[in-house]
């Protein structure tokens, strides 16, 4: 018998109580059973259990080893588990929670969504702070730092902003350079939905600056299309108007006075093997987000 299988009769032998049920459950005689318990304590130098014709009860030095047999038992169990997982095709409902922003990730999430055909994205748009495991969410990727010791965290990339106009705009009103300057400009506000309030644009002075308002929205798409058709200049993602920029549909002005990184994150609850759709959902978004 190899040390393992005899580790496996022992923790067997000691829950049951019994060299004879121990047997049954691993096809041998219980004088089988027996011989490897003998042997494993001729091994170890200590007498694992207190011996009579009618039971077996453990003794200190063996009730001390079957302790540290179960979390072996548990270790290798898991191992295998996770062995097992990584031969799994990834399938199955994936309930996912995005912030509204997060429309914009849809060329990633539809990239993703081609790779794994059998998983089902089931995706909430919110900027509410959910609560990821009663509400039962499999991955939420939100902004900022979230501390909750429930949940895995991954960074998927950071952004920075950009205050944007076209190039129609900034013709006809003017390309500001300082902050007094766009106290003269229609500015694009977005609002957060869960407060109303609006965003502040990130300038690196810390000197107050009322800002007009021209228009507000909830979410970017629309400002992104009011400064694509030169009703005025918004503060937005970069990771939002890349394609407008590169293509000069947008134009970016005043870079050195906007101060702000952000980053978004990926969060799913804690499990130390995450089942296969998560997990190639996590390292997928971390690839692909932001390259």
């Amino acid at each position: 018998m190899d040390n393992f299988g005899a580790l496996g009769i022992f923790i067997q032998a000691a829950e049951l109580r019994s060299f004879a049920r121990t047997g049954q459950q691993f096809g041998i005689s219980s004088s089988a059973v027996g011989k490897a318990i003998a042997r494993l304590e001729d091994r170890l130098g200590v007498r694992l259990f207190h011996r009579s014709t009618r039971s077996i009860t453990l003794t200190p030095e063996g009730a001390m080893f079957l302790e540290r047999c179960r979390r072996i038992a548990c270790e290798i169990e898991a191992a295998e588990l996770e062995l097992a997982r990584t031969k799994a095709v990834p399938r199955g409902k994936l309930r996912v929670s995005l912030p509204l922003a997060g429309m914009l990730f849809m060329p990633t999430i539809t990239a993703f969504m081609r790779s794994y055909p059998e998983i089902e994205l089931d995706l909430d748009f919110t900027d509410r702070l959910v609560d990821v495991i009663d509400e039962g969410f499999d991955a939420v990727v939100r902004t900022g730092e979230i501390s909750d010791s429930r949940l895995m965290t991954r960074t998927l990339g950071k952004f920075s902003h950009r205050i944007v106009g076209s190039s129609e705009y900034l013709a006809r009103m003017s390309v500001p350079t300082t902050l007094q300057d766009l106290r003269r400009h229609f500015c694009l506000h977005h609002k957060y939905p869960s407060n109303g309030k609006l965003e502040r644009w990130p300038f690196r002075s810390d000197d107050a600056v009322d800002l007009p308002v021209s228009s507000i929205a909830s979410t970017l798409e629309p400002l992104i299309y009011m400064a694509e058709s030169g009703i005025g200049l918004a503060c937005l993602p970069l990771f939002a108007v890349r394609d407008q920029l590169r293509s000069g549909r947008l134009i970016s002005v005043m870079e050195e006075e906007l101060a702000d990184v952000g980053a978004f994150r990926i969060l799913w609850p804690a499990n130390r093997y995450p089942t296969p759709k998560i997990q190639v959902f996590v390292d997928y978004m971390a690839r692909h987000l932001f390259s």
